[in-house]
């Protein structure tokens, strides 16, 4: 026979993982009904976290619309996104590419890429924001944001990554979990 004990540590357990998994369920077809953002106003800045596919792309075509005065693309020193943007900056005119991209070279992760934003926006005076990011990422961008830079107005901007990789979904919600209870504390 089992003692009490045992029984509540493997009912917490199941609990626990079961918990997971339906959150994990949640997140996941967030992810997927997600809409395809419109932009319908002129923000200040249109900010892009690098990391992943079709970021890029989208920060310049914003930028280039004019909504917003400024690109930048924090986390720019390392990911497959530097190469595309390389070319995107070659394939412009240096002068009219030197006014309106900054490229953010300290952020190592989200936070860190919340923490080196805030800091730029602070010196250029700006208070509004698109934020560049994959669908699965975007929920934790904006609660490292909004934690990081709480009197920015940040419009989510979420793309569709080329792929998605299931290890690479479960991985995120882990760390939306962590960065959800880092935000509550």
């Amino acid at each position: 026979m089992k003692s009490p004990t045992k029984i509540i540590v493997a009912i917490a357990i199941t609990l626990a993982l079961a918990g997971w998994l339906a959150g994990l369920s949640a997140f996941v077809n967030d992810i997927s009904s997600m809409p395809t953002p419109k932009p319908v106003q002129k923000l200040d800045a249109v900010v892009v976290l690098t990391g992943g596919s079709n970021r890029i792309d989208a920060g310049f075509n914003l930028l280039e619309q004019g909504f917003g005065k400024k690109l930048f693309i924090s986390g720019v020193y390392k990911g497959l996104d530097v190469n595309r943007l390389l070319k995107l900056w070659k394939a412009e005119p240096q002068s009219k590419l030197d006014c309106c991209v900054v490229l953010g070279f300290e952020a190592e992760n989200t936070t860190g890429n919340a923490v080196e934003t805030a800091e730029w926006l602070h010196k250029e005076g700006f208070h509004s924001i698109y934020l560049v990011t994959a669908n699965y990422h975007i929920r934790r961008a904006l609660l490292e944001f909004g934690r990081l830079a709480p009197d920015v107005v940040i419009t989510p901007y979420p793309v569709v990554p080329d792929k998605y990789e299931p290890f690479l979904i479960m991985r995120e919600y882990a760390k939306y979990i962590a960065a959800s209870i880092r935000s509550l504390l």
